[in-house]
């Protein structure tokens, strides 16, 4: 026979009573019920029953598995369940449970545990109750009450075949967005490693970029399917690089190399521009590098000869040179070994017909990144100058222009270019 403490450890029956009576005579005022949950916390276990008092606050009772009340328990008109379907007052909702979490922080995992047990639910309850419960689900993440790691309920197969999960999360982002934006969506979902899995609210067979473009931008969130677009595209940036550099520790021909690359930007509709950045990045993974800043521009030139026909693959376009080019500064900036080498790369290059003049005299009056300006703008002084008298004395001064002609729009198309550089 179990001891008295034992029992009631099992019978929540108790609390629930003590809860249940003291919301009703609370009734609608939503400060009254918060002063009436803090001033209880220090007479009732509510670490104990964290569940049961969660659920009361909720739906008004203890809910039974699946999401319906449990008959045999008493049970409160008020809980977030019969309140007015709207932000505002989800939004009043939201304090007191951010109130009560914030005087007694022992609760802050049982209520996350509360929030993942209700996402599970939601084919028991009514639209109207799953809507009120996305909106403050939105609120709470918004303002970090939650993590964003309760999201992962909403995977669940039955909610995902049957549309629940789409719905909810519907409404769910709405909120979050209007009650900070999409940045902050982006941030929360990003730390708990969510941001690649917002495709998982949709069954397999729909679980494509363009349904979930287009599902979420018919609903009014065109920045959250913008959001995962872009996050698709990073996932597919970062798995071509990995099998770029596993190519390359294989030996793979740059024949095949080239058509692999190829056959993937169709694939994944990556520009040239980004193409190249990753070509660079990979090219440059791929070895070890001496850490002596008087051997490693040889080591550099040798091995970059090597892979010139592949970085000459994808630089068939003005702002493609530009991007190498700024690829180039950024990796001898933030690689000291390398500062002393920028100019002997780009020179080699140029000769290996990687990058054109026009691109090296572009990159110089006005295409460069600030870091470590002063020091390779110096590098490259003499190159310059030969060139632009190589220029005029071949009398090609205003066909090289001419033949750079995507960048005639000057700023803008550099701004385009910086896009590029900073998207890895």
């Amino acid at each position: 026979m179990l001891p008295v403490h034992e029992k009631e450890r099992f019978d929540p029956s108790q609390f629930q009573e003590s809860i249940v009576q003291g919301l009703n005579q609370t009734g609608t005022d939503l400060e009254a019920v918060a002063k009436f949950l803090d001033a209880s916390g220090a007479k009732l276990d509510y670490r104990r029953y964290a569940e049961t008092l969660f659920d009361i606050l909720v739906a008004g009772g203890m809910l039974a598995p699946g999401g319906t009340l449990s008959d045999d328990m008493s049970r409160t008109e008020f809980c977030l369940f019969t309140a007015k379907e709207d932000l505002e007052t989800m939004q009043a909702y939201a304090q007191v449970f951010n109130k009560l979490i914030r005087r007694y922080k022992y609760l802050e995992k049982g209520f996350e545990e509360e929030i993942k047990k209700l996402l599970l639910f939601l084919k028991g309850f009514t639209e109207s109750e799953r809507n009120k419960l996305a909106m403050l689900t939105g609120i709470l993440l918004a303002n970090g009450n939650i993590s964003a790691s309760i999201l992962s309920s909403l995977f669940n197969e039955n909610l995902v075949k049957e549309g629940v999960s789409a719905a909810f999360a519907v409404k769910l982002f709405k909120s979050w967005i209007n009650e900070k934006d999409i940045n902050s969506v982006a941030a929360s979902l990003r730390k708990v490693g969510m941001d690649n899995r917002l495709m998982e609210l949709f069954p397999a067979n729909k679980r494509s970029c363009e349904h979930f473009s287009k599902y979420f931008t018919d609903a009014g969130l065109k920045e959250l399917s913008d959001f995962a677009r872009n996050q698709q595209s990073i996932g597919a940036r970062k798995e071509l690089q990995k099998e770029l550099q596993e190519q390359m520790s294989r030996g793979e021909t740059l024949k095949d190399i080239i058509g692999y690359v190829r056959e993937e930007m169709k694939k994944t509709n990556i520009s040239e521009q980004t193409a190249i950045g990753i070509v660079w990045t990979s090219v440059m993974s791929s070895v070890e590098w001496n850490k002596k800043e008087e051997l490693v521009t040889e080591q550099a030139i040798k091995h970059l000869k090597q892979y010139s026909p592949l970085l000459k693959a994808f630089t068939s376009q003005g702002l493609s040179e530009l991007t190498l080019l700024l690829k180039i500064q950024e990796y001898c900036y933030d690689n000291i070994h390398f500062m002393k080498a920028f100019q002997k790369i780009v020179v080699l290059l140029y000769k290996a017909d990687v990058l054109s003049e026009e691109a090296i005299l572009k990159w110089y009056t006005e295409g460069h990144l600030a870091k470590g300006k002063s020091v390779f703008l110096e590098q490259m002084k003499k190159f310059v100058e030969w060139l632009k008298n190589a220029e005029e004395v071949s009398g090609e001064s205003i066909g090289c222009v001419e033949a750079f002609s995507e960048f005639a729009c000057g700023t803008q198309t550099l701004a385009i270019v910086l896009v590029y550089v900073h998207e890895e």
